[in-house]
């Protein structure tokens, strides 16, 4: 059964010309909750391979801006108004360079995952580490009243971080998208007007 459900969304990317059947993740929780608008600034980690990318950069247009960071190279080419760039955002620099060059930003998406070890623990606890970077660079890049989305796997520190998005934003759901895989562990955070102090 699960190799039918995959493959839905596998054939379907293929076919619509997306990167990877990710994009249905996004594409779902954007058509509920309008999280990008037409000539929004957005920023997006764990990019790769891009199909994010295609999504986003087609909403806000060319009077938008979307910069896809990954450790990853990416490959494909985009219009002029998405800029890719291969990058760790544990550096010490990223957060000020990205808010300096590109920000600041409308929506902050995060889809970044750990490479899995099968330890479900483990797993959970390096996945939160990069939902936390993610939020603190949402935190640090983010106009007032901005968006934010990120994935994360449901472990231990799963509820104090979703206490932490709920102190910076007006409005917070978690999601489960129907293209995440029934098995996943993965959720998404997402979270609406930020709080941005004065």
């Amino acid at each position: 059964m699960t190799y039918a459900y995959q493959d839905h969304y596998f054939h379907r990317a293929k076919k619509d010309n997306y990167l990877a059947r990710a994009v249905y993740k996004l594409e779902e929780i954007q058509k509920k909750y309008k999280l990008v608008r037409p000539g929004d600034k957005v920023l997006d980690l764990g990019a790769a391979p891009g199909s994010w990318l295609q999504l986003t950069g087609g909403i806000v247009g060319p009077g938008g801006r979307v910069v896809g960071v990954d450790l990853k190279k990416i490959e494909h080419a985009f219009p002029n108004h998405v800029i890719t760039l291969q990058r760790d955002i544990f550096e010490q620099d990223f957060t000020e360079e990205i808010k300096a060059q590109y920000g600041p930003f409308d929506v902050v998406l995060s889809d970044m995952a750990p490479a899995t070890t099968g330890v479900r623990m483990a797993d959970s606890a390096r996945s939160a580490l990069l939902f936390e970077q993610a939020l603190q660079l949402a935190l640090a890049t983010l106009k007032p009243q901005g968006h934010f989305l990120a994935k994360i796997f449901q472990g231990s520190d799963f509820h104090g971080l979703l206490l932490e998005v709920k102190r910076n934003f007006e409005w917070v759901k978690v999601v489960k998208p129907d293209a995440s895989r029934k098995r996943s562990k993965e959720i998404y955070i997402c979270a609406m007007r930020f709080k941005k102090p004065q």
